[in-house]
C-alpha cells in the first residue's frame, strides 16, 4: 500500500514537472516570438531610409550617424516626415539632398513645423515641382520663421512683382529672398532708384538678373549711381540698370584694374567708357579672353579698334562656336569671289545661326562643296556635302 502511494506520488510529481517544463517552454517561446515581433515592428531610421525611401547607402549611413549622435532616433517620426515630403512631390534625390543638408529635419513635427510652410506655397498656387525645387535648393526656408521671415518676404515680393507666376519664377532663381531681411536694404534701394527716375520695369531686370546688388547698403547704392552718372550714363538709358549691376559689385580698386586691362588691350579711356556705356556687362568678363578675341578678329585684316568700340559685345562672343566657323566660311566665300566684302562685325556676332546659314551658306552650297567643315550644331544638321 505504501509502495502504491509512493508510485502515485512520484507519478504526480513527474507529471507536474513535465507540465511545468512544458508551460515554461511555451511561455519562453511566446516571449521570444513577441520580442521578435516587436523588433520586426520597430525598424530603425537606417532601415527606413534604405528600404522604404530608397536612399543610397552612403547618404543613409551619414544621416543615421548624425541622428544617433544627437540621440534623435525616432524612426516613426522620420518616416512621417519623409512620407509627407514624398506625397508633396519630392523625388528621392531631392529628399536625399534635403536630409543630407540637415538630418534633424527628420526629427521635426510635420503638423507644427513643416506642413504650415508647405501650405503657404500651395495656397499661392505654386506647383508641387516648384515647391520641391525651391525647398531643396534653399532648405533654410524650412527652419525660418513663418511670421517673421517667410510671410513678410512673400508679401513684399508679390507686391513688387505683381503675380504669383512671377513670384514663383524669382523664387526658383533666388529662394534665399525668403530668408533675407528685405526691409533693411532692398526696399530702400528700390525706392531710391524709383525716386531717381528708374522705372519699375527696369528695376525688375535687376531683381531677375542680379538681385544681390539690391541688398547692399543704400549709401553704397547712392555712391554707385553717382559714379555711373560721372561716366556719362543717362538714367533713362536701358543700359543704366546693367551699369548698376556692375558698379555696385565692384570696389573702386577693382574698377581701376578693369580699366587698366582695357588700356593694355590698346583702348584709350574715351573708347573704354564708350564701350561701357554700350555694354556694361562686358566689364565682368575676363581680360585674357577679350585679348584672345581681339587678336583673332584683327588677324582677319577686316576690322580695327573702331569696329570693336562700335560693337563691344564682340569681345564676349564664343571663339569656337561663333568666330572660327564663321570666319572660315567667309574666308572661303571671299576666295571664290562669292561675296564682295565681309559683313560687319556686329552681323558676325549677333546674327543667329539659322539666319547666317540662310544668308551666307545656303545660296552657295554647290560652290562650297566639301571644302567647308564647321563645328556648329546647326550647320552640321544641314549636312554640307560635296
Amino acid at each position: 500500500m505504501i509502495s502504491l502511494i509512493r508510485r502515485n506520488l512520484t507519478s504526480s510529481i513527474s507529471n507536474h514537472s513535465s507540465l511545468s517544463l512544458c508551460n515554461s517552454q511555451f511561455f519562453s517561446t511566446s516571449r521570444s516570438e513577441n520580442n521578435q515581433t516587436a523588433i520586426a515592428a520597430a525598424p530603425t531610421v537606417l532601415d527606413i531610409l534604405l528600404h522604404k525611401h530608397h536612399f543610397s547607402p552612403e547618404v543613409a549611413s551619414l544621416v543615421d550617424s548624425d541622428l544617433r549622435f544627437s540621440n534623435l532616433t525616432d524612426s516613426v517620426k522620420a518616416d512621417s516626415v519623409l512620407s509627407y515630403f514624398r506625397d508633396t512631390g519630392f523625388s528621392t534625390s531631392q529628399l536625399e539632398k534635403l536630409v543630407k543638408y540637415r538630418p534633424r529635419f527628420l526629427a521635426s513635427s510635420v503638423e507644427k513645423n513643416i506642413k504650415p510652410k508647405i501650405k503657404i506655397f500651395q495656397d499661392l498656387g505654386f506647383s508641387s515641382q516648384d515647391i520641391a525645387y525651391i525647398m531643396t535648393s534653399y532648405p533654410t526656408i524650412l527652419h525660418s520663421s513663418i511670421d517673421n521671415s517667410i510671410v513678410p518676404s512673400l508679401t513684399l515680393l508679390k507686391g513688387m512683382l505683381g503675380s504669383d507666376h512671377d513670384l514663383a519664377k524669382i523664387l526658383r532663381l533666388c529662394g534665399w529672398f525668403l530668408t533675407a531681411d528685405l526691409e533693411k536694404n532692398m526696399v530702400p534701394n528700390v525706392e531710391f532708384l524709383k525716386s531717381y527716375g528708374v522705372p519699375m520695369e527696369r528695376i525688375l531686370v535687376v531683381i531677375y538678373s542680379n538681385p544681390r546688388c539690391l541688398l547692399i547698403k543704400t549709401e553704397i547704392m547712392k555712391k554707385s549711381v553717382e559714379r555711373i552718372e560721372k561716366i556719362g550714363f543717362d538714367r533713362s538709358s536701358k543700359m543704366f540698370v546693367y551699369a548698376i549691376m556692375v558698379i555696385t559689385m565692384m570696389s573702386e580698386e577693382t574698377w581701376e584694374r578693369k580699366l587698366q586691362g582695357f588700356r593694355e588691350l590698346g583702348f584709350p579711356d574715351t573708347e573704354i567708357l564708350a564701350m561701357f556705356r554700350k555694354a556694361p556687362m562686358l566689364f565682368t568678363k575676363s581680360t585674357e579672353k577679350m585679348k584672345t578675341i581681339k587678336e583673332l578678329v584683327f588677324e582677319t585684316g577686316k576690322f580695327d579698334n573702331s569696329s570693336i568700340v562700335n560693337n563691344p559685345v564682340s569681345l564676349a562672343c564664343s571663339i569656337e562656336n561663333r568666330y572660327k566657323p564663321r570666319f572660315q566660311v567667309l574666308g572661303i566665300l571671299e576666295s571664290k569671289n562669292l561675296i564682295e566684302k565681309w559683313p560687319g562685325l556686329s552681323t558676325i556676332c549677333k546674327l543667329p545661326d539659322d539666319k547666317f546659314f540662310e544668308r551666307y551658306i545656303g545660296p552657295h552650297l554647290s560652290e562650297l562643296g566639301g571644302q567647308v567643315y564647321v563645328a556648329n550644331s546647326y550647320w552640321q544638321k544641314e549636312k554640307l556635302k560635296p
